[in-house]
């Protein structure tokens, strides 16, 4: 149970974490829409409430104190949980709902998106927002319902559901190949290996499951995700190591090519993450049955 005179204004909070954010009244003031002195009043205001100074006035300028800095923070993670929440309630008012999704970006952009029209077309009134995160997060401090997290199916405080693995393959432009004569496994050893940030290992654990040898599995240009190293290798920089279902366009096309049918399946795998207060919430509910059966 909350006590309310603890619970400043949401004005005077509102003026607070601009004014931190931007450190500067002036500032605070323009995007606010507040003359400086009302912004000066509200911080005047929470600091009698609080009992503390928030700011050091420094000539022109305002600085945090050590109270204010950690106020700051916290106060900004509130602001943006009651953002997330309103907006929520304001779905449900054309009798939808509202469904906050945190993606990995070559998942989201190549795979989800394009069969979120059929989600949308069983659940008309429902509206899908996607974020990009690439680790995970508290649910607690973060307005999102549910995430698709790769990795492994550990995460504080909630629910992961196994979607599917992934398997990648080597592949490469089919100018890149004719111009490296790249006939056999043994002769990717010699040519530039396209690396992924997140999983330096890939291309030596892909070669010591072939049986080949290779002194330079671990050279190669570092890109940070899968879109980045595709198009790379579209652009004929080198061979990638992709999961073949994040790159069927360009293999149908022809724009890749996949060089030798060997596949290495990681132990990691795609879940869906969803915080346990939220595992019978109908919505949820709807999107796991649903993403479920795309991953068949």
């Amino acid at each position: 149970m909350f006590r309310k005179s603890f619970l400043p204004p949401i004005a005077d909070l509102l003026a607070f974490e601009a004014t931190a954010r931007h450190a500067s009244i002036s500032r605070a003031a323009e995007e606010l829409h507040l003359t400086q002195s009302a912004v000066s009043r509200q911080i005047r205001q929470l600091e009698g409430q609080l009992g503390l100074s928030l700011f050091h006035r420094v000539r022109q300028r305002v600085v945090l104190t050590d109270a204010g800095r950690v106020y700051a923070a916290d106060v900004r993670a509130v602001l943006q949980q009651l953002s997330g929440t309103t907006q929520k309630a304001m779905a449900w008012a054309d009798g939808g709902g509202l469904l906050n999704l945190a993606v990995l970006p070559t998942l989201g952009t190549r795979w989800l998106i394009p069969r979120l029209v059929d989600f949308a077309a069983r659940y008309p009134d429902v509206t899908v927002n996607i974020a990009s995160r690439h680790e995970p997060f508290d649910f607690a401090q973060v307005p999102l319902d549910a995430a698709i997290h790769f990795g492994a199916p550990h995460w504080a405080g909630a629910v992961c559901e196994y979607l599917m693995h992934e398997q990648v393959v080597p592949l490469c432009s089919p100018g890149y190949q004719q111009q490296h004569g790249i006939r056999q496994i043994q002769d990717l050893p010699s040519v530039v290996l396209l690396q992924q940030t997140t999983r330096p290992t890939q291309w030596a654990d892909w070669f010591e499951q072939v049986g080949v040898d290779s002194a330079h599995a671990l050279r190669g240009p570092h890109f940070e995700q899968f879109a980045m190293i595709a198009q790379a290798a579209v652009s004929g920089l080198g061979a990638a190591l992709l999961p073949r279902f994040l790159v069927e366009i360009e293999i149908d096309s022809g724009a890749l090519v996949e060089l030798f049918p060997q596949a290495l399946t990681s132990s990691d795998a795609y879940y869906l993450v969803y915080p346990e207060s939220r595992a019978e919430a109908p919505l949820v509910r709807a999107f796991r049955d649903w993403l479920l059966a795309q991953c068949g």
